[in-house]
């Protein structure tokens, strides 16, 4: 039988553009699972930061703030809403430059601490999918499920640059594939839990596989796995 109550908990790391929170979202609904998008709460607190102005090389200033603040994941009509001290930011965490600010406050200890807590234990009864960079190596380390979702850099791009066109955002390719090399490294760099692989994550490659292809594959696995542990969706 599963140690946790509710389930599994399913590791989605990988780089920026790779899918991950569409496949982890559509993951979560297959399995009846509960989806926990920590991309989007490391948004939301970059975007808090923001609007207040802190100094991000002001530790102990990032620090005072962290404890202010209130960042939720709720369900609405069948859609993920994102709120921060209370204010729906779903839409305004997906810019370009919050995807840029955000890697740069992910390094931050107190940011990092202050998330951790909140996302081990909103997942710690299982039934849940997770997707980050740090989620199979860090914040849920005995997953008993890992994947690495990615794709290769020009891939990631181009779904990005489609992705900010279709909102109205004026982006170049070009632009984009600078801005996605730039997240990569300073992702993959940062002294306080890094991009990186585990050691016994299921790698997948999306470049050249359609969502229904990446998440059939997915699924499969995670059903496998759930049979044999003696559980039931």
């Amino acid at each position: 039988m599963p140690s946790r109550p509710d389930g599994i908990v399913i590791a989605i790391d990988g780089p920026s553009g790779a899918g991950k929170s569409t496949i982890a979202r559509l993951l979560a609904e297959r399995l009846g699972y509960i989806q926990i998008d920590t991309g989007a709460m490391f948004r939301a607190a970059a975007l808090l930061l923001s609007l207040a102005g802190v100094d991000l090389d002001d530790l102990a200033a990032v620090e005072q703030f962290c404890r202010t603040i209130d960042i939720r994941l709720e369900l609405e009509s069948g859609r993920q809403v994102v709120r921060a001290n209370g204010a729906d930011v779903t839409d305004k965490i997906r810019s370009a430059e919050m995807s840029l600010l955000t890697s740069l406050t992910a390094t931050l200890k107190p940011v990092r601490e202050a998330l951790l807590k909140a996302q081990q234990q909103m997942g710690s009864r299982g039934g849940v999918v997770l997707e980050g960079r740090d989620i199979g190596t860090v914040v849920f380390p005995d997953a008993e499920i890992k994947f690495y979702l990615s794709a290769s850099v020009a891939e990631r791009a181009r779904r990005r640059c489609e992705e900010l066109i279709s909102k109205g955002e004026p982006v170049s390719l070009a632009e984009t594939v600078a801005d996605v090399e730039k997240r990569d490294q300073q992702d993959s760099e940062r002294d306080i839990a890094p991009l990186r692989q585990a050691d016994d994550a299921l790698l997948i490659d999306s470049s050249h596989l359609s969502i229904d292809e990446v998440l059939s594959s997915m699924e499969a696995i995670c059903r496998k796995k759930i049979e044999n542990m003696g559980t039931t969706l």
